[in-house]
């Protein structure tokens, strides 16, 4: 096909040639029809040039989807809604700490461990299955940047100091404890051959492959606010500074769009795309 020719720049200044499977793929993840997915695929492609960004790519796919189903364009953005979850990361460790929750974790967030050495703010601990799950968090506010392995050596110094105090305690509800690293991107190679090696779990964007942070997020259809199309990022800010991080949050403490001023229409409409995107 003539749109192989053309070679578009990643968010790392990369050139690497257009793919129209990647494109339909991502169109497809977002629950679209197979019309619609070839529909906007080939408005895309008319409108290529050479050096075109990903991101621009990107923000027309989404404009079209947006057109078509907002509900549709929401689950699209997914990726990037999880870098507005920034920029303190904070948000990030509450969506990490939502998504166990509700996969059958006890969790508690921000917990001060005492290690061997010196005490540790640890983002989230987790317990399931008898196992304390000491869960440190990598936020990436832009698309491009890796986790590389400086990351899991520093969290894995931390897990151990923890490590020996906890697994002392008497009375404790947990028989073995694991060190974790969340990250929203993705690791370099040296930082996922060190975390085998240690074995430190890593979670990121898209592995364990099938069990990826994109994957959990879409089959527990446990979706952060920021994916929505409605809200505007003065009232997501407002949200996440209450603590809102999930949209079945939002449908259960509806009332802080009434704090926010939001009319009545709007918030059906609001509470609708937040449904829509738990039950699809």
């Amino acid at each position: 096909m003539a749109t192989k020719e053309f070679h578009i720049t990643k968010s790392t200044g990369e050139q690497v040639g257009f793919s129209v499977e990647k494109l339909k793929k991502s169109l497809q993840y977002s629950g679209a029809s197979d019309d619609m997915v070839e529909e906007i695929v080939q408005r895309v492609q008319d409108e290529l040039y050479h050096g075109i960004t990903t991101r621009e790519i990107y923000n027309r796919a989404f404009a079209l989807l947006k057109k078509k189903e907002s509900v549709y364009a929401s689950k699209y953005k997914l990726k990037k809604a999880i870098y507005e979850l920034g920029p303190t990361g904070f948000p990030f460790e509450k969506f990490i700490s939502g998504i166990l929750h509700y996969s059958g974790y006890q969790t508690k967030v921000g917990e001060v461990l005492q290690g061997n050495c010196v005490s540790h703010e640890i983002d989230v601990v987790a317990i399931k299955n008898e196992t304390l799950n000491v869960i440190e968090c990598k936020f990436h506010g832009e698309d491009g940047l890796k986790c590389n392995v400086k990351v899991p050596l520093y969290i894995h110094s931390r897990y151990q100091d923890v490590k020996l105090p906890l697994e002392s305690q008497n009375n404790k509800d947990f028989k073995e404890t694991k060190g974790w690293l969340a990250t929203n991107t993705r690791f370099t190679q040296d930082a996922l051959e060190y975390g085998k090696c240690v074995g430190l779990y890593l979670l990121s964007w898209d592995y364990p492959h099938g069990n990826g942070l994109k994957e959990r997020i879409d089959r527990l259809r446990l979706y952060p606010i920021t994916v929505s199309t409605l809200l505007s990022n003065r009232e997501k800010q407002f949200l996440l500074e209450r603590d809102i991080v999930l949209c079945r949050q939002l449908i259960k403490n509806s009332f802080l769009l009434d704090h926010l001023g939001v009319s009545n229409g709007r918030k059906q409409r609001i509470l609708k795309e937040m449904k829509s995107l738990c039950n699809s």
